[in-house]
């Protein structure tokens, strides 16, 4: 059969997202990859100059997505299907264009993890992520903000004379536009997928990619790669080279043999073929392969302890297989950021197929032959050579025009292109998906003045680019005006110019809330924490005279409250977090997160029996942030004893 392109639904047990959280992400979430200065000493000086290149102060201009539960119900989720006579291809265009299933029709077998519930969990930079299948990390170290954002997607021709579906958006925590083209030929057994990143402006910009493949874990699942060396990062957050297969005696390529969780980025040779597979007990799997650009390879395994086997379990439900992840990226090793130069480009072509290896060979003592055994399956099956020809095929219709659209994007490229005039190629941000949140940017743009909104509302979210800084500092300055500018400068590290431009907007600002908050955590950050609890109890108050009915507000009650009580808390000043606590909605602290902020306010008032009740009764904290140790925490400011397996997210060196 020809390759056949057509939209459907994917019906899935989901959570809702929720709103966005409509406070500023003015520090960047926790991060699991991070490095201090010794633990860099000895690298390689590429990966240390890769390692330095413009880590993230904030995660602005993206919102944070905290506002989800963990209540599913059977949910129509869009989505795009790609299918020939080898593979059916499910595409889920509103949620970062995560491939959710890569199913090898010959065989009946599913190729990657396909998790059978969309939960959200704060695993992303922005916080709401989803396991399972294919992903498209973009940005920074981390999930990408746009795990569970639509992205643009349309028809284009194929280099066959078929079709094939691009996926496009700007990127804005580096803002830079990317495509995704998913080329099914239609005679293959591989799954083709162009990438690529541009670069529109006049300066070099920090980039980062790596795709994220989750393949079932069995006992006997071992993932091979062409490297007898590896970096490996684990929980103590170093980053050391271990030989590969075998380190401190135990063979690391079969994430079953790991304990707690873990990260291995292999050495692949500058020569060698890009690729990493992971294989079954009887030697058969997924592929992935990839022109040499994508240098980097990586498995990833949450460890058979039960800190790891507890958030599988967080990821999915009860009774579904455990999963390890097989990536691949621009640099050695996700700590790092290659610099993309001006009014350049980064392209590349990868592949995703069936792999079939000799049990005994793929499975064999000797590294070196199973290695091989699988680089001549994989030849056999897809010759590099013809990889590379598929990328130059492939490059001569990446400008092509889109055609049929599939699904829509968000409206902030659009902005951009408006703004700077960008001339992209196959990537069209039209003016017709500009919507409410580019609107006031958007007359900032054509006059020069950043209009007051037409109701009382939280403040929408802050561009914070130069040149939208720019376009700040020269508008008329009043108090909405001052905040956003304030916001910008602090993302630009020019902490006491915001604190400045908060003061000037406090001092004729109707909302008093959104100036004091930023002050607030501007005084905890520089370690002024009984003027930050000053701030966001003023705060605080001031947002519950002004609020209104509504999802937002409610979503802006619930963030500033949560911050409140924990400043409060932090000035050893428990009366003033209660009062906090109850000009929180009820619906509010009925959610697990706040359950969780009660018992440990009641730790503090010296009531711990009552806190022991809140553990009894039962409750699950949704935004539990990938890594947490919050909830045995708090348990064990009440009792020595156990911590109970439903709290207990720790791994194996935290519950020592």
């Amino acid at each position: 059969m020809a390759t056949s392109v057509r939209r459907a639904v994917t019906t899935l047990p989901a959570a809702p997202l929720g709103p966005e959280n409509p406070l500023p992400g003015l520090r960047t979430l926790d991060q699991a990859h991070e490095l201090d200065a010794r633990a860099k000493e000895g690298l390689p000086r590429d990966m240390r100059r890769q390692i330095g290149n413009a880590p993230l102060r904030t995660t602005l201009p993206v919102r944070t997505l905290d506002g989800y539960g963990r209540e599913r119900a059977e949910t129509e989720i869009p989505s795009i299907v790609i299918e020939n006579d080898h593979l059916r291809v499910t595409v889920l265009p509103g949620l970062g264009g995560r491939i959710h299933s890569l199913h090898h029709k010959p065989t009946g077998r599913e190729l990657v993890y396909r998790n059978p519930v969309l939960q959200p969990a704060d695993f992303a930079l922005n916080g709401a992520w989803f396991s399972g299948g294919i992903e498209w990390n973009i940005g920074a170290t981390g999930h990408t903000t746009l795990t569970c954002a639509p992205l643009h997607a349309a028809v284009v021709p194929a280099p066959d004379g078929g079709e094939m579906v691009r996926l496009w958006e700007w990127e804005r925590l580096r803002d830079l536009p990317f495509q995704v083209d998913l080329w099914l030929p239609a005679d293959s057994a591989f799954l083709y997928v162009g990438v690529r990143i541009r670069n529109p402006h006049e300066r070099a910009v920090p980039t980062y990619w790596w795709s994220n493949t989750a393949v079932e874990q069995t006992g006997r699942t071992r993932v091979l790669a062409p490297a007898d060396e590896a970096w490996h990062f684990g929980y103590e957050q170093t980053l050391s080279r271990v030989p590969v297969p075998r380190s401190e005696g135990v063979d690391r390529t079969y994430p079953a043999h790991g304990e707690v969780p873990a990260d291995y980025f292999y050495e692949v040779p500058e020569q060698a073929r890009k690729w990493v597979a992971a294989l079954d007990g009887a030697g058969r799997g997924l592929v992935q392969t990839s022109t040499d650009a994508l240098r980097g390879r990586k498995l990833f395994l949450w460890g058979t302890g039960d800190g790891g086997r507890r958030w599988q379990e967080w990821l999915t439900e009860p009774g579904t297989p455990g999963y390890a992840e097989i990536q691949a990226g621009l640099a050695r090793t996700q700590l790092e950021h290659v610099l993309l130069e001006p009014e350049a480009e980064f392209s590349w072509l990868e592949a995703y197929g069936p792999l079939a290896v000799d049990p005994a060979a793929a499975h064999g003592e000797d590294w070196a032959a199973a290695r091989a055994a699988a680089e001549d399956a994989l030849e056999e099956s897809l010759p590099r050579a013809e990889v590379d020809a598929a990328r130059t095929a492939w490059l001569a219709h990446a400008d092509l025009e889109p055609g049929e659209r599939l699904a829509t994007g968000s409206g902030w490229g659009a902005l951009e292109v408006l703004r700077a005039g960008h001339k992209l190629p196959g990537t069209p941000f039209g003016e017709a998906t500009l919507g409410e949140q580019q609107e006031p940017w958007l007359e900032l743009l054509r006059t020069g003045v950043f209009p007051y909104p037409r109701r009382v509302t939280p403040p929408g979210p802050t561009l914070v680019a130069p040149h939208w800084r720019d376009m700040l500092e020269t508008a008329p300055a009043d108090p909405l005006t001052e905040y956003h500018l304030g916001v910008a400068q602090w993302h630009a590290g020019d902490l006491a110019q915001a604190v400045r431009s908060w003061e000037r907007g406090l001092q004729l600002a109707p909302s008093r809330w959104p100036l004091l908050r930023c002050l607030a955590l501007a005084d905890r950050a520089a370690g002024h924490p009984e003027r930050a609890a000053d701030l966001y109890a003023e705060a605080f108050a001031d947002l519950c005279e002004e609020r209104r009915e509504g999802e937002r507000w409610t979503a802006a009650t619930a963030a500033l409250g949560r911050e409140a009580i924990e400043a409060l808390l932090a000035a050893g000043r428990p009366a003033g977090a209660r009062t906090v606590w109850e000009g929180l909605r009820p619906e509010t602290r009925r959610t697990g997160r706040f359950r969780l902020v009660e018992a440990r306010l009641l730790v503090a008032e010296g009531a711990k029996e009552a806190a022991r009740a809140v553990f009894d009764a039962g409750f699950e904290v949704a935004d539990l942030r990938e890594g947490s140790t919050e909830t045995s925490d708090v348990w064990a400011m009440i009792t020595d004893e156990p911590v109970p397996a439903a709290y207990d997210f720790r791994r194996r060196a935290e519950s020592a």
